[in-house]
Formats: C-alpha cells, sequence, structure tokens
C-alpha cells in the first residue's frame, strides 16, 4: 500500500529562466515568531518590529541548492538547504557583520532572478523551522590588480521539508499582507 499519492505530472515549460540571485534577506531565527507554511508556500511571516537585512548580490556569484537526503535502511528523508554569497571588498563593517552572521542561526531569503508570470521575482524561503548556520567561508585578497577581494559565505541547514516559495507580492518583497516585521535594513 502506497503512503502517498501522485496528485500531478508535469509537462515541459515552454518558458525560458534566468539562474542566480537578486537579493539575499536574514531574518533572525530566534526573532521570528511564526513562519506558516501551506502546500510549498510560505503564507505568512510574524517578526514584530524586528528587521529583514537585504544583502544585493553581484551578478552571477551566489547560488542556492536544497539536496534530498534519504536512506532506504532507516526510511528516513531529510533535505538539506545551502546558500553560497560573495561579497566584494574586505571592509571593517562587514567582519563586524559576518562575526554576527557567524554567531546566530537565520533565515534566509533568496530573491532569485527567475519571474513570475507576473514579472515578480520568486523568493524562496530556506531554514524556517531549524534555521541556516554560517559554516565556512573566506576572506580573499586577491594577487593581481584584477582579482576580486572579498567575502565567500557558506550556510547550511537541515529541514523536515524542501525549501518554500514565499507568496508572491503586490509591488515590493514581503509586502503581502500577512507579514510583519520593522524594515528592510539596507546599507
Amino acid at each position: 500500500m502506497a503512503c502517498t499519492a501522485l496528485t500531478k505530472g508535469r509537462g515541459l515549460d515552454c518558458n525560458r529562466i534566468s539562474g542566480g540571485i537578486k537579493n539575499i534577506y536574514f531574518a533572525v531565527l530566534d526573532e521570528v515568531s511564526a513562519i506558516p507554511q501551506t502546500a510549498g508556500e510560505i503564507t505568512d511571516l510574524e517578526m514584530g518590529t524586528n528587521d529583514l537585512y537585504r544583502y544585493t548580490m553581484p551578478l552571477g556569484v551566489a547560488s542556492i541548492s536544497d539536496t534530498i537526503v534519504g536512506s532506504l535502511e532507516n526510511g528516513t528523508i531529510y533535505y538539506a538547504p545551502t546558500a553560497s554569497i560573495i561579497l566584494n571588498r574586505l571592509t571593517k563593517e562587514d567582519q563586524n557583520q559576518i562575526k554576527l552572521l557567524g554567531q546566530t542561526k537565520t533565515i534566509i531569503f533568496a530573491e532569485l532572478n527567475q519571474q513570475l508570470s507576473n514579472g515578480n521575482n520568486v523568493i524562496v524561503g530556506m531554514g524556517s523551522v531549524n534555521g541556516m548556520s554560517l559554516d565556512s567561508g573566506t576572506m580573499d585578497s586577491g594577487a593581481a590588480w584584477g582579482d576580486r577581494n572579498g567575502y565567500t559565505l557558506n550556510f547550511s541547514g537541515l529541514e523536515a521539508l524542501p525549501f518554500a516559495m514565499v507568496a508572491d507580492y503586490t509591488a515590493d518583497p514581503f509586502d503581502n499582507a500577512a507579514f510583519t516585521f520593522g524594515t528592510i535594513e539596507v546599507s
């Protein structure tokens, strides 16, 4: 007897999409009081007056993935979300923020370059239950004049469900009526 029944198939999508990430938003996991999901969609975000922190990504340097990990022997399955971001230029302000990111668990929202049919960008939520942790990274000066100097940061998590899409917004990301938070901090 099957535990679950499939509900639909999938055809070939005729639309072209773009890869990559436009913005990364961080929410401190302990500051989120609720983040309910319905059918793989984040429909509410309750943070009170706590802020989201937006990091704008240079083109072509950030990525996310969600690895499905299963064990036939144990009958288990879980998901391992990861995010890799690059920040150009070494600064003391970034050093301090990276130190703080390393000291706390976050929820990461990735605003993709992929667009919905209405022209809004797709936003994916990662680590909504157990959080994402900064687990590795580098600070590089570069060697040649044309080399990049800056940071490479890698975040990982473990979740019972795959990452969810954030409910579509009206004009600005996270302007959904059910979402409550302070402001979106941009430096």
